[in-house]
């Protein structure tokens, strides 16, 4: 009995190891791409296979990167944007959330006002951005409800479908021993939705981020948008690469906090 079961340990180990050295080799692998595309990029720019004043190359990039860390410039630009799309995420989200739970507790308002979450989430919301600078003004508040504005419905319509689709059982059973529909919110639905939320927090990042660039590129003074949109007018398009560069960092950094996030949950509800 005891070899039977020092055999599925070391079973297990050996599966374990296996696993970890599997995702060593896709972390290996990934960098590897990365390293691959900069490297070619580079040689093509020196080669004169691509045009280095339209297309940039990576030296350039961190020698551009490099003098804007000296002047401070660089962390003036992110630190804008990045505020702006952790606000305009954590508003849409909770925003959402709470919409949802608005129309999951009242069946008349939710019927009503499906065709118009419908016909808003297919509306394209960069249209909308310049309307909204008009009536709300140029200045930050018009960046964070574009980015608001990118992500609510689809947070609101993603946390209602998973509490339409909670298991109607749970429900009955809090009703049949008294439980207000207070209780089901607080006892069923929330707990059985908090994956849901996670995932709408995915999705928000990239909607919100995308949000701020469209609110950054018509208003702002400062700024990863502006320095797009200020770098492609004066032809410094080290300053556009560069920006693209920072915002693809920073969606993966924001992507992984939520990540972090979800992990945590999983371990709490362990």
């Amino acid at each position: 009995m005891k070899m039977n079961n020092i055999n599925v340990s070391n079973d297990h180990l050996k599966y374990l190891n296996n696993m970890k050295r599997r995702e060593r080799i896709i972390k290996i692998t990934q960098i590897l791409i990365l390293l691959s595309i900069l490297l070619l990029w580079e040689i093509a720019a020196n080669l004169a296979w691509i045009d280095s004043f339209i297309f940039s190359q990576p030296t350039k990039i961190l020698k551009t990167l490099w003098e804007m860390i000296l002047d401070g410039s660089i962390f003036i630009h992110t630190g804008i944007s990045l505020f702006e799309t952790v606000v305009g995420f954590l508003l849409s989200t909770l925003l959402g959330t709470s919409i949802a739970v608005l129309l999951w507790w009242n069946n008349f308002i939710l019927r009503v006002s499906d065709p118009y979450l419908v016909i808003i989430n297919s509306l394209p919301k960069t249209a909308l951005a310049p309307i909204l600078i008009v009536w709300i003004g140029n200045n930050m508040k018009s960046i964070l409800f574009t980015a608001v504005l990118m992500s609510i419905v689809v947070t609101t319509l993603t946390v209602l479908n998973g509490f339409l689709e909670v298991d109607q059982d749970k429900i009955k059973l809090i009703e049949t021993f008294g439980g207000s529909k207070k209780d089901v919110l607080r006892m069923v639905m929330i707990p059985a939705n908090v994956p849901t939320i996670i995932n709408a927090l995915k999705v928000n990042v990239g909607l919100s981020l995308v949000g701020v660039m469209v609110g950054e590129f018509l208003v702002a003074q400062a700024g990863l948008g502006y320095l797009i949109i200020y770098g492609s007018q004066i032809f410094k398009l080290d300053w556009v690469m560069l920006s693209i560069v920072i915002l693809a960092l920073l969606a993966a950094l924001l992507y992984k906090t939520v990540l972090l996030l979800e992990r945590r949950f999983l371990k709490w509800r362990e």
